[in-house]
C-alpha cells in the first residue's frame, strides 16, 4: 500500500496563505500533524532510546508529526514496512542488505552506532579468552549463515581451526539457563543489553569477545540503523527531514545524559528494568558519535566491505551498496 502525506512545511504554507486572505483579525490556524508510524526490530531497548525521547520531549510534535513507535509482529520489522505499515523501522545492515537484493524498497536513512556494539560471550570457565579458543566449544545461535561465517572468520584468523566449533540452534532463549546447563559456551549479543544484564545485573563470570576489536579479521557494520520506504524518500522528504532531525535530538539527550534520558523513558515502559536500561545507556553513549562526530552519519566504506563480506561467504549482497544507505536527511550538529 502506498500511502503519501501532506508535509508539515506544505501545510504551513497553506495554513499562513488562509490566514493572509482572511486579514488580520482571523485567527491562527494550526495543521494537523502528519502520522506516522515507526517499527521496532526488537521489544523495547535503549538502542531505541532517542526516538522514545523526541516523542517524550515533544520533539516530534514541533515538527508537526504524530509518531507512533509500534512494535514488530513475527514477520518483523521489514516485512511490515514492506506491507505499507509504517514509514520508518529499525533494522541492520545484514537485515537490510538482503532484503534489498530480494527488491524491497527500504534505505537506512540513519545509524544508531558510530561502529557494531555486538560481541561473543561466554562463562569464564570455558576458558574462551580469544577467537581462538572457540575451536572445541559450542557455538549457540539462531542457525544463520552469517553467523557461521563471522566465527568461522575470527577463528580462523587467530590461527585456529574453525572445522573444530561446534553448532547449536538455540534461538531466543534465557541464554543464561543455557549456559549453566551447559547446552553451549558461546553466544551473540548486544554488550549494551545481554552483557550488562548478565555480567553487572546477574553476576555472572562471563567473558566477551567484542568483534569491534577483531575489525582486522572482520568488517564492522551498522547494527541497528534507521530505515525508511523508499516511496515516502521520494514522495515526503520534508517529512523524512523532520523525522530524523527530531530523532537526532532525542539521541543528543541521551548522549547527553544517559542515566537521566533512560530513566525518564524506563519509567514509561512497562515490564521494563530501570537499573539494565541505566546502565545500558551510560555503557551505549560514547558509541552514538558518527565518524565526523554527527549522529547518524553512515560511512560508505562501512557498507561496501561489509557487503563484501557477505558476498565473499555467498549470501546474498546488493551490486551497488551505496544504494541501500542516504546520508542525505542527516542533521548537521
Amino acid at each position: 500500500m502506498n500511502r503519501r502525506f501532506v508535509g508539515p512545511v506544505a501545510l504551513a504554507i497553506a495554513a499562513a496563505s488562509l490566514v493572509a486572505g482572511c486579514g488580520s483579525s482571523s485567527p491562527a490556524i494550526t495543521p494537523p500533524p502528519t502520522k506516522v508510524t515507526v517499527v521496532l526490530d526488537w521489544t523495547p531497548n535503549t538502542n531505541h532510546l532517542g526516538l522514545y525521547l523526541a516523542k517524550q520531549k515533544g520533539y516530534y510534535a514541533a515538527a508537526g508529526l504524530e509518531v507512533s513507535i509500534v512494535e514488530p509482529d513475527q514477520n518483523g520489522a521489514v516485512a511490515q514496512m514492506a506491507a505499507g505499515n509504517a514509514q520508518f523501522g529499525i533494522s541492520a545492515a545484514e537485515q537490510l542488505l538482503p532484503a534489498r537484493a530480494q527488491g524491497t524498497k527500504i534505505t537506512s536513512i540513519a545509524s544508531v552506532m558510530r561502529t557494531n556494539t555486538s560481541s561473543l560471550i561466554a562463562p569464564a570457565d570455558r576458558d574462551i579468552r580469544r577467537p581462538r579458543d572457540l575451536a572445541g566449544h559450542t557455538y549457540g545461535g539462531f542457525g544463520g549463515e552469517l553467523e557461521r561465517a563471522l566465527v568461522d572468520t575470527l577463528v580462523r584468523c587467530d590461527g585456529g581451526d574453525p572445522s573444530k566449533v561446534r553448532y547449536a540452534e538455540v534461538g531466543n532463549v534465557d541464554y543464561s539457563v543455557g549456559f549453566k546447563k551447559h547446552h553451549y559456551d558461546a553466544v551473540w549479543v548486544f554488550d549494551g543489553w545481554d552483557t550488562i544484564r548478565m555480567r553487572d545485573l546477574q553476576k555472572m563470570a562471563v567473558t566477551t569477545l567484542a568483534f569491534r576489536d577483531h575489525l582486522d579479521c572482520i568488517p564492522d557494520w551498522y547494527t541497528p540503523i534507521i530505515v525508511a520506504r523508499d516511496d515516502v524518500i521520494a514522495d515526503n522528504p520534508a517529512i523524512v527531514r523532520a523525522f530524523l532531525t527530531a530523532t537526532a535530538k532525542g539521541y543528543e539527550d541521551m548522549r547527553a545524559d544517559p542515566a537521566a534520558s533512560a530513566t525518564a523513558v524506563a519509567e514509561t515502559i512497562s515490564g521494563t528494568d530501570p537499573e539494565l536500561w541505566r546502565r545500558s545507556a551510560v555503557f551505549l553513549a560514547p558509541f552514538l558519535d558518527g565518524p565526523t562526530g554527527r549522529w547518524g552519519l553512515q560511512d560508505p566504506a562501512v557498507w561496501t566491505a561489509f557487503n563484501t563480506f557477505l558476498r565473499t561467504h555467498k549470501l546474498e549482497t546488493v551490486a551497488d551498496p551505496s544504494s541501500a544507505f542516504t546520508n542525505a536527511f542527516v542533521p548537521a550538529r
